[in-house]
């Protein structure tokens, strides 16, 4: 497996959820790994990263203070925690791999090398 997204789930407004990204040993270790969701009807936008060299992270400002992106380094892992769940965060999350990482990474689908395969978030009452 190259990027392999889980996680996702119906949850109700103000709940959590963890979906997590598992990646390739190769891929995780050199490769700035992100988030990007896709509401329907809506373009795809990139929510929150992490480098490979530093663990520093990056994050949209509709999910700052919501949102924590994390590694394990032991489970090649990427985590997304995500709590205060609104329903306007409904969407099918995607994980994404770059071997470059920078301030502008979120703003940038087509600079991403590997994208997995989307985990659909559900935020309803």
């Amino acid at each position: 497996v190259q990027l392999q997204a889980s996680g996702g789930g119906l949850v109700q407004p103000g709940e959590s959820l963890r979906p997590s990204c598992l990646a390739s040993g190769s891929i995780f270790a050199n490769h700035g790994i992100g988030w990007f969701r896709q509401a329907p009807g809506k373009e795809r936008e990139g929510i929150s990263c992490i480098s490979s060299s530093d663990g520093s992270t990056n994050y949209a400002d509709s999910v700052k203070g919501r949102f924590t992106i994390s590694r394990d380094d032991a489970k090649n892992t990427v985590y997304l925690q995500m709590n205060s769940l609104k329903p306007e965060d409904t969407a099918v999350y995607y994980c994404a791999a770059a071997r470059w990482y920078g301030s502008n990474w979120l703003n940038n689908l087509n600079g991403m090398d590997y994208w997995g395969k989307g985990t659909l978030v559900t935020v309803s009452s």
